[in-house]
């Protein structure tokens, strides 16, 4: 990690930046080349694809009911219970989140009300690799079944020999999703956007992945389909004082940086004492990783930066706006109040982020690549289109008729103003014929 020493706020901007990638442009290009396949190939290019990117030979790429019902006795009973246990923790947070149907009377006979409505084809994109990310498909597939989606379809690249991970199909079980197709990449997300033989279009693409899934999420709304968020690599920034441990800090940023190699982590401090200790705690941690290349690499692009005081640390985060945001000091609580640009928060010396990306409850799926200024992560809403009603009665209609009458011929749009008064004229016929 680089160590910078009280940077000039000038400078800031130039620290927030993310790890460097390919050229936006470049991946956009491909991402496109690969939509236009898909459409024109179908199940042939996803096939081809396979071949090509995952090194696996695909005469089926749906996960057949045999291949769902033999990955659950390969899973061990102790991460079955683990599962289970998440599961159920995911589910008790986000039921939290339903709101009730409330009806307002605006003006006496006047009676508005919004409804939520379960969007009926979600699509859930879970990135496989040397990682195959089981917690994800909880993550979104708990908030999807509590919402009542109609159609549920699950996409994840296939291992080389065809197959799909154990543990991923044992998830999907338990959620009760059937539908699961061996795709991965933008190759995925180009199917579910446009539908092959064997993949079924959906109206909204969930899931986080590499810059390529990214960025077909992001051509797929192009298309009509609503996404979740633009959620890329993964990246945290951790804010600790005097009172930190940092054998625990190091720990959560190498949990960051195990991601992947365009990951990025943070360490603000207004301790050198801490930073430097720190740092050789992420040097004798990261000796011991199984993903310590990736990590490594990671941690090329990643910065520990000291400024003076909590204020000042709080003021560069909320510019950041980080994926994950670790309060290490000694009032966490007191400084959560100032944050608002963060996907999730975690609060004091003891809430490590490891814990929401797999079983506290909230949700792991989050905005990246500073998205958390003006998006939210995944929840219950996420699955639900909000649909508002109305509707009037005579007295209600004598009460507004008026006041959309003068606004409507004051914009100039008389045949609104018209669709109104034939109403009231039809009101009053009755009172002129007596």
């Amino acid at each position: 990690m680089q160590l910078i020493q009280y940077p000039p706020q000038a400078d800031w901007a130039a620290l927030q930046q993310r790890a460097a990638a390919q050229q936006a442009h470049d991946v956009e290009q491909r991402v496109q080349q690969i939509f236009e396949d898909v459409r024109q190939r179908g199940d042939v290019a996803l096939r081809d694809y396979a071949r090509q990117f995952d090194r696996a030979e695909l005469h089926d790429l749906r996960v057949s009911p045999e291949e769902l019902a033999a990955a659950v006795v390969q899973v061990p009973a102790e991460l079955q219970t683990a599962i289970r246990q998440a599961h159920a923790n995911i589910w008790k947070f986000h039921a939290t989140q339903r709101e009730e149907e409330k009806r307002v009377e605006t003006m006496p006979g006047v009676s508005c009300w919004r409804r939520s409505v379960p969007v009926q084809r979600v699509g859930l994109y879970i990135p496989g690799g040397t990682a195959p990310l089981f917690s994800t498909l909880l993550m979104l597939g708990v908030p999807a079944r509590l919402a009542g989606c109609p159609e549920i379809v699950l996409t994840t690249p296939p291992q080389q020999d065809g197959s799909v991970n154990p543990v991923i199909l044992f998830t999907a079980h338990l959620l009760g999703i059937t539908t699961i197709i061996k795709a991965g990449g933008a190759q995925a997300v180009a199917a579910l956007t446009g539908g092959t033989d064997s993949v079924p279009a959906v109206d909204k693409i969930f899931g986080p992945g590499n810059r390529y899934v990214t960025a077909a999420k992001q051509l797929a709304s192009r298309y009509g389909v609503a996404i979740d968020m633009p959620a890329g690599p993964s990246e945290v920034l951790v804010i600790a004082d005097a009172s930190a441990n940092p054998a625990f800090v190091a720990a959560d940023l190498l949990s960051q940086a195990e991601h992947g190699p365009d990951s990025q982590v943070i360490l603000l401090s207004d301790s050198m004492p801490v930073l430097k200790a720190t740092q050789a705690e992420v040097a004798r941690q990261l000796a011991e990783l199984p993903r310590a290349a990736v990590a490594t690499q990671a941690l090329t692009e990643s910065r520990a930066i000291l400024l003076r005081t909590p204020e000042e640390m709080l003021y560069f985060s909320n510019q950041y706006a980080p994926e994950h945001l670790i309060l290490a000091v000694r009032n966490p609580e007191q400084l959560a109040e100032g944050v608002t640009s963060a996907g999730s928060v975690f609060l004091g010396h003891l809430t490590p982020e490891a814990a929401g990306d797999y079983a506290s409850g909230t949700n792991h799926t989050l905005p990246t690549n500073g998205y958390a200024r003006n998006y939210s992560g995944v929840s219950l809403d996420s699955f639900f289109k909000k649909i508002t009603f109305q509707r009037i009665t005579a007295e209600g209609l004598l009460q507004v008729g008026p006041v959309v009458e003068t606004m409507a011929e004051a914009e100039g749009l008389r045949a609104h103003a018209r669709a109104v008064t034939l109403r009231l004229e039809s009101l009053a016929a009755p009172e002129q014929n007596k």
